[in-house]
């Protein structure tokens, strides 16, 4: 009997995942990863859970081990707390220093849940390791998941082949309703439990005030790019990504505004009026942290620039130092920091990070 070590997150998907992995015949071990602490981490300011009789880390790994019981497998649990701060929460906090917007989620699959854990399943002596994602393996081909609006292909876009290797995703083929209804046939504490929001393994914070445990603000001015006159302040760049309009605190004009831009030097981030300004479009950005999955490089492909942003046709230019220039035609709010994922088709084969976006073959100067 094949042996799979699955990642018990306390949630539904990989409930149900385990229930399937148990009925296709596996011997089926559970790992519960613990990724954060908030003392040892200084999680303070704009923590809501502060006051909890327990905290959601030991909620959810109660009710990963209540599903566990109830399935009569195993749960193991392990502590990643330096390796995640080391590989994934120091690298969003450089990126936020650089104006950017980084995915954290992107990197906790790449160098927690599909690097140290698979060390890990190994030595409890997993043949094959499984997640609760949205997504599909067909032939060592990671494809998109069949519930489209779950699809979660673009946060594993920066697994390598061998990343991948004796994966199972066992819920890709399923829609979200389904996994809910096989968790309430079997009474799992899980089967209406809320799908974990906010930073991956930190949960819901309010964003300013947590990232105030980190980061100094620096506040500065909000310039319109157009008329250039100061039109507001803002708390510190690291608050604000590209196209968005909430949270801006301006008043004084019916039309939207939107941020468009941010000088790092001089600390000021840039908004435009209308939803439709030329500034949110550009028509080329270059990428670099390249992964692919395949030995494909298409010249021609499709792109997500975002999650649950719709695909974009694309050309690519592979460059001499190994970034890749995409070309698509006039898309909104390509924002540095963000990942670029490529597609052939229902095939994920990679992607990487967006570095610069440029227009008509030029960096845009007031995007960073």
């Amino acid at each position: 009997m094949k042996k799979v070590v699955i990642g018990m997150s306390g949630g539904v998907d990989s409930s149900v995942a385990a229930i399937l992995l148990k009925q296709q015949g596996y011997e089926v071990i559970g790992l519960f990863m613990r990724n954060w602490d908030t003392s040892i981490n200084g999680d303070i300011l704009g923590n809501p859970n502060l006051n909890n009789e327990i905290c959601p880390q030991e909620q959810d790994y109660n009710d990963a081990l209540a599903v566990c019981n109830k399935l009569n497998i195993p749960l193991h649990r392990i502590d990643f707390v330096k390796e995640y701060w080391d590989n994934v929460f120091e690298y969003f906090l450089e990126e936020l220093k650089k104006g950017r917007t980084p995915n954290p989620d992107i990197m906790c699959n790449k160098y927690i849940k599909f690097d140290y854990f698979i060390k890990e399943a190994k030595r409890l002596g997993a043949d094959y390791i499984a997640t609760g994602h949205y997504a599909r393996i067909q032939n060592g081909q990671l494809l998109r998941a069949k519930d489209k609006n779950k699809d979660q292909t673009y946060f594993l876009s920066q697994l390598s082949q061998k990343q991948l290797e004796n994966v199972l995703f066992p819920i890709g083929e399923l829609e979200k309703p389904e996994v809910r209804k096989i968790a309430e046939e079997y009474q799992l504490i899980t089967a209406k439990k809320k799908d974990s929001t906010g930073i991956c393994f930190i949960g819901e914070r309010n964003f300013k005030n947590f990232l105030k445990n980190y980061l100094p603000n620096q506040p500065g001015n909000i310039i319109n790019i157009e008329t250039n006159e100061i039109v507001g302040k803002h708390i510190g760049l690291m608050y604000y990504t590209i196209g968005q309009r909430r949270g801006l605190d301006i008043g004084g004009t019916e039309d939207r505004m939107f941020v468009v831009g941010k000088n790092l030097e001089k600390n000021i981030l840039y908004i435009a009026l209308g939803e439709d300004n030329k500034y949110l479009y550009s028509d080329s950005c270059i990428i670099d942290n390249i992964n692919f999955n395949t030995e494909e490089r298409p010249k021609n492909c499709t792109a997500k620039f975002r999650y649950r942003a719709p695909d974009y046709p694309v050309d690519l230019e592979y460059l001499e130092n190994g970034e890749i220039l995409v070309k698509y035609n006039n898309v909104k709010s390509v924002t540095p920091g963000q990942a670029c994922v490529l597609y052939i088709g229902e095939k994920c084969i990679g992607g990487g990070i967006i570095k610069t976006v440029c227009k008509n073959q030029e960096k845009l100067w007031y995007i960073l």
